[in-house]
């Protein structure tokens, strides 16, 4: 397991699931275990493929740009960009755990929406 492995699978691991295909991103990147800490998420990896199914099924147009991605001991920290229709765009920060196999076993996240104006004349990334 190396740092560099795990950031290389979380992005492959969130990027597959977000684009329409959770399962597969279940299948290789996930292991025996998967904790969920999103409470809009059911937790397991059956919850994980029942949400992105949805999004898909729902939002086919939305995109993800990945902005960051960091990695210390077993966590990988993305932060993303991500537009939904209407030009609705949010910022999120993804937490991925890592098993022993370099697989992943838990997740946490924080989104918020960009705001239409700010005080200050940088982004939120």
């Amino acid at each position: 397991m190396s740092l560099e492995n795990n950031k290389q699978n979380a992005i492959a691991f969130y990027d597959t699931a977000y684009k329409g295909n959770p399962r597969k991103a279940i299948s290789e990147y996930v292991g025996s275990e998967y904790l969920q800490h999103n409470p809009e998420v059911a937790d397991g990896t059956e919850g994980f493929i029942t949400y992105f199914e949805r999004m898909q099924q729902e939002y086919p147009e939305k995109t993800i740009e990945f902005v960051r991605c960091i990695a210390e001991g077993d966590l990988v920290a993305l932060h993303t960009h991500q537009t939904w229709p209407e030009n609705d765009q949010y910022v999120t920060m993804d937490f991925f755990r890592f098993d022993e196999q370099g697989k992943i076993c838990e997740h946490w996240d924080a989104i918020q929406q960009i705001p239409k104006s700010s005080k200050n004349p940088n982004t939120m990334y």
